[in-house]
């Protein structure tokens, strides 16, 4: 940790020879939206019905009535995770997000390791998500999973060519829909209770020839893995700094309200169709559409299908948003050779990365045809291990001329982050080793570009930056 940048407030980078006539780092993306259209992104990148109705089924299998307490625990630990997101995020407000803000704290390595580890975060769980589209159009259209998840990739990449303003509004109307779906799930789960609040600690998921099954602490601990990844979305807040107005106030603004929300929209209908399942099996088995269908009729079950597939889509937009400003600015930053900074950090008509927003959202396509029955591990392992690495940059944020910087302060420093560390840690060891070996392979991969490529480079590679106009007063 030794490595460290130089600080913010210098954030000129020598130039690079190779580099095209306009340097790169000169490039910066267009301040056009406030606190309500950041949360509105940021709302949708959670995507909270498309979280309940793809994600949260396969934890029931796993994890039966013990689901809500996981994610409720999950959630407690990500307001820690908030707070070190807040801090960072109006001290190095950047588009380079984690990677930034550990970078400028811990040492360049460090920001390199988060940069990959948040790649494979944005780059696999787009066509993941997109790919549960089919079955959710399947009472008006048949379509092959696959097909249907690419055709969701293609559409997000062209919407994300456009002004981030215009995205904000498309994502809302999206976003009310999916919040919709939610409450209706949430309703009619409730108004057909077959258990009470007991259920919710009754740590049971059906086992084999119909009966019941005990749910171990140990489970509960590795599925907060995926947990975590459920609400994880408040963190796009942070890549949308450099496009947010008075980022210094505005950052932990999106990000707090952001996991209030959907904490919110997401548990609630998780409680609900705890009470509501007609028995245990069908808890475990988390068929959420059928179970709606069961409490109410056809249509309204075709309603709430329809929902959650444009919930999907509204995902794949802010996603492919997010995953493009992640790739402008590791351009920007001279990550990679120089030619393909300069394609990186070329910027459309509109104002947005325009290759960095195909170079995410073909690829995507291309994923859906991919067998990723293992990458719901791997990214759980991966964010698990990106939230340390923002905790350990958080315990150092405090330091030499971050001490007296305009920034949010967290409350209870240094003691939420240094519990943060101890709790993801113990969840590391907890996962599968499987998944454990494939990610650390990949960390490995990318620390030997560091040691070939990047770190000799020194001085024109990896110079993260924070753009001039960042540096107001944080306001009231």
């Amino acid at each position: 940790m030794t490595d460290t940048l130089r600080p913010v407030e210098t954030a000129a980078a020598p130039p690079d020879v190779r580099a095209p006539a306009a340097p790169v780092e000169s490039r910066t993306l267009k301040r056009s939206i406030g606190v309500v259209g950041g949360t509105l992104l940021t709302l949708s990148c959670v995507t909270p019905a498309s979280t309940l109705f793809v994600v949260v089924p396969d934890l029931f299998g796993s994890l039966g009535t013990a689901t809500a307490l996981t994610i409720a625990i999950g959630s407690l630990l990500c307001v820690a995770v908030a707070f070190c997101y807040s801090e960072l995020g109006t001290l190095v407000p950047s588009a380079g997000g984690e990677y930034a803000m550990v970078s400028t704290m811990a040492g360049r390595l460090a920001g390199w390791l988060v940069f990959v580890l948040s790649l494979l975060v944005v780059m696999i769980v787009p066509p993941v998500i997109a790919m549960g589209t089919a079955d959710y159009l399947e009472p008006v259209l048949h379509l092959d999973p696959s097909l249907a998840g690419a055709g969701v990739m293609l559409l997000a990449t062209l919407a994300g060519l456009l002004d981030l303003r215009a995205n904000a509004w498309i994502t809302g109307v999206f976003l009310v829909l999916e919040v919709i779906a939610a409450a209706v799930v949430a309703v009619l789960g409730f108004a057909h209770a077959e258990r009470g609040p007991g259920s919710l600690v009754s740590m049971e998921v059906g086992g084999t020839g119909g009966g019941a099954d005990p749910v171990t602490a140990m489970l509960v601990v590795s599925g907060l893995a995926i947990a975590l990844f459920i609400t994880q979305g408040f963190s796009t807040a942070v890549y949308l700094s450099e496009e947010l107005e008075n980022p210094r106030r505005n950052v932990a603004r999106t990000v707090l309200a952001t996991l209030a929300i959907s904490t919110v929209i997401i548990l609630v209908p998780v409680v609900a169709i705890t009470f509501g399942a007609s028995d245990l099996a069908a808890l475990t088995g988390g068929d959420i559409g059928a179970m709606v269908t069961a409490w109410s009729n056809s249509a309204v079950g075709t309603f709430v299908s329809l929902c959650v597939a444009l919930a999907i889509v509204n995902a794949g937009i802010v996603m492919v948003i997010q995953n493009s400003r992640v790739l402008f600015a590791s351009a920007r930053d001279k990550a990679w050779p120089a030619p393909v900074n300069g394609l990186f950090a070329r910027l459309g008509r509109f104002g947005s990365p325009w290759v960095a927003t195909l170079a995410v959202g073909v690829p995507g396509a291309a994923l859906c045809y991919v067998n990723l029955d293992t990458l719901y591990g791997v990214t759980g392992v991966s964010v698990t291990a990106m939230y340390l690495l923002v905790a350990v940059a958080a315990l150092l944020s405090r330091r030499g001329a971050h001490r007296h910087a305009h920034a949010w302060r967290m409350p209870l420093w240094p003691v939420v982050p240094v519990l943060l560390i101890a709790v993801l840690g113990y969840v590391l060891t907890q996962q599968e080793a499987s998944h454990l070996l494939l990610t650390g392979s990949i960390a490995a991969v990318a620390t030997l570009y560091w040691a070939l490529y990047l770190r000799p480079r020194r001085d024109t590679r990896w110079l993260v930056t924070v753009p001039q106009d960042v540096r107001e007063p944080a306001g009231p």
